[in-house]
């Protein structure tokens, strides 16, 4: 992730399943690095993926159509959060999928705030993703593959999940190659928090 000092909002505390979900609704979220304290993001181009702006590629759209793969929802969030900490990414040295990020989330999970779409092969895990739902507004947080597409096709059943629930847009907080390559954009930190503001309901959930 390409970062800059003026993407770190604040410095210091804990991962609390509490804080990191106050964080999100304010659209911060935590990042950690080895050998900093807790590092608290808001970036100042933000990536977003507007749902009518979803672009498919020949490719992924033979892949999708040809795919046997099996969809589900918070099936095996621990396990999908366990494997994305383990991927290795080109763009990353290291995880900042830590023992403590991975003890908050599932707690979150347990408190129905955080949510993973898995994708099987049989009875085998081979992609998935996970975020956090903020009430009326989801931040895609990480996301792995064993097979090829298995997790853009993920991502792509989560989109038509939120779509079903009424969301028109997601949050990928950072842009990479492939959210880009599927029509995400960058868009000011002003323009997004006042997205997030007017989104957001009290108690709403986009889950269960």
């Amino acid at each position: 992730m390409v970062t800059t000092a003026d993407d770190i909002v604040s410095v210091g505390g804990k991962l609390e399943p509490e804080t990191v979900l106050a964080a999100y609704r304010r659209g911060v979220f935590p990042w950690p690095t080895e050998g900093l304290p807790l590092l608290w993001f808001c970036p100042r181009q933000r990536a977003v993926l507007d749902f009518a702006r979803l672009r498919l590629g020949r490719s992924l759209t033979r892949a999708r159509r040809q795919s046997h793969l099996i969809f589900t929802i918070d099936a095996a969030f621990d396990n999908v959060i366990r494997a994305c900490a383990t991927s290795n990414r080109a763009e990353q040295d290291g995880t900042w999928i830590t023992d403590e990020v991975l003890d908050c989330y599932q707690r979150l999970h347990r408190l129905g705030h955080a949510h993973s779409v898995e994708a099987w092969q049989g009875e085998t895990l081979v992609g998935g993703i996970y975020g956090v739902d903020a009430g009326g507004a989801f931040s895609a947080e990480s996301m792995f593959h064993l097979e090829a597409n298995a997790s853009k096709l993920a991502l792509l059943h989560l989109v038509e999940h939120l779509a079903g629930r009424g969301l028109d847009w997601l949050d990928v907080q950072v842009m990479s190659p492939h959210v880009e390559r599927l029509g995400a954009r960058l868009i000011p930190r002003r323009m997004f928090l006042a997205r997030l503001a007017e989104a957001l309901r009290p108690g709403l959930r986009l889950f269960g």
